[in-house]
């Protein structure tokens, strides 16, 4: 067995298929003619991601999120910009022991439709 897509409900498909085409350098969105799906993936194709209209709004934290990460923590904040350019919002920064922030941190980011995302960099000690 293998993924081939992961598939998102929302409420504005053709929205959250750019913001998230934007945020991982992907290859471009197709919309479907009636509106109510689009999706985005990689230029070099495998997996993508699925967009599905429906009728109601985000109403509590994701089940499952994507996990993603800057080059290194220098990176991090200059990505942390670009994606507000984006659209996306803060929800929280994890909080570690000072041994530990020297070297790593993951931000929790949520999308143009309030899905959560981790952006993490660094190692862990």
């Amino acid at each position: 067995m293998k993924v081939t897509c992961v598939t998102i409900d929302c409420h504005d498909p053709r929205r959250v298929a750019e913001f998230w085409n934007e945020a991982l350098r992907y290859g471009g969105v197709a919309v479907s003619d009636d509106g109510h799906g689009a999706v985005c993936g990689p230029r070099e194709g495998g997996a993508y991601l699925e967009f599905i209209k429906v009728p109601e709004l985000k109403t509590a934290k994701n089940r499952l999120h994507f996990g993603c990460g800057a080059d290194s923590l220098e990176e991090l904040d200059v990505e942390v910009e670009r994606l507000f350019a984006l659209g996306a919002t803060v929800a929280w920064e994890e909080d570690f022991p000072p041994e530990i922030a020297a070297h790593y941190r993951n931000i929790i980011l949520r999308d143009v439709e309030g899905n959560e995302f981790c952006l993490g960099a660094g190692e862990m000690p």
